[in-house]
């Protein structure tokens, strides 16, 4: 009967690992909260900086003025369209070190998009609205999430063993560096939490007028 037991546990353990453990991680504020838009990467202990596989292309649009989704998280090596869904036309920038780029004046999709291939955040801003802030977070690992509305951020298929863990959020007070651990994950998997201190919301507010159908 133990012996049994032993050989389903074994068979389980093994199955685990084949699939690769899972990150439950939380993020809240000071008080407690829960974070959303919050981004969580985890980097392999020893691993080399990998890019995306070539010709991988991610979307953020813009919808009724602004950026959907106005947080998103991708790899290093990954290309990202920008697909005007307004009936008034945007300019689409960034000034961001990773990467500089403009969209002039435009309606419906660029014929080309834009490669992301040094880690970092980029802030994404329109020329046309002062409003309309995205960002952009280049992660140089394959493993991150972004957090939900209960502050929740999983990462699954992740190989057992030593990760470099960090947080960051568009708000955070200090460097993204400060939040960084060190975990070592086993195939049963791991969670951690986060409390951020957060920079008070600073946005520049929408035109009263302004709307999906307007000429703004």
């Amino acid at each position: 009967m133990k012996r049994g037991a032993a050989l389903i546990a074994g068979c389980v353990a093994a199955l685990s690992a084949a699939h690769g453990a899972e990150l439950r991680a939380t993020v809240r504020d000071e008080a407690g909260a829960p974070l959303a838009d919050a981004v969580v990467v985890a980097v392999p202990e020893g691993a080399a900086r990998s890019l995306a596989p070539r010709g991988h292309v991610e979307q953020i649009e813009q919808i009724d003025l602004e950026f959907v989704p106005g947080v998103k998280a991708i790899r290093a090596g990954t290309s990202v369209s920008f697909p005007n869904r307004d009936r008034v036309r945007h300019h689409v920038y960034s000034f961001s070190a990773p990467k500089r780029f403009d969209l002039p004046l435009y309606s419906g999709t660029p014929p080309q998009p834009v490669l992301f291939d040094v880690p970092g955040v980029v802030t994404i801003g329109c020329n046309i609205h002062d409003w309309m802030i995205g960002y952009l977070y280049v992660a140089e690992s394959p493993y991150f999430a972004k957090s939900d509305a209960a502050g929740a951020a999983r990462i699954a298929e992740l190989p057992p063993g030593r990760y470099a863990v960090r947080v960051w959020h568009a708000r955070l007070t200090g460097a993204e560096s400060s939040t960084r651990r060190a975990l070592d994950i086993p195939a049963a998997g791991a969670a951690v939490e986060w409390r951020l201190p957060l920079k008070p919301e600073m946005r520049v507010r929408r035109a009263p007028a302004a709307s999906r159908d307007g000429h703004y």
